[in-house]
């Protein structure tokens, strides 16, 4: 199987390309500079390998829960407004 190769800018500038020719069943070997450092390949879903795991049982219910009273009122819509505007 010949596999093609892609520079790391190459694969940025022209992904939707390289991701069309992985579709095909082709690989794509990514290069940075002349070392190669990943292989794109297509994806197979094999359910053999498929785990899965339960979710963890709560160890209390959470209406059990403690309610916790601030000290000074908040306004977090301020406080958002303030973090927004100052990026």
């Amino acid at each position: 199987m010949v596999m093609k190769q892609a520079m790391v800018s190459e694969l940025k500038a022209k992904l939707s390309g390289y991701l069309a020719t992985v579709r095909k069943g082709e690989a794509v070997v990514v290069c940075d500079r002349k070392t190669p450092i990943a292989c794109l390949i297509p994806y197979t879903q094999n359910t053999d390998d498929l785990e899965i795991d339960e979710p963890p049982i709560p160890n209390r219910d959470l209406t059990q829960c403690r309610v916790v009273r601030l000290r000074k009122h908040i306004d977090v819509v301020k406080l958002l407004q303030e973090d927004r505007d100052s990026r």
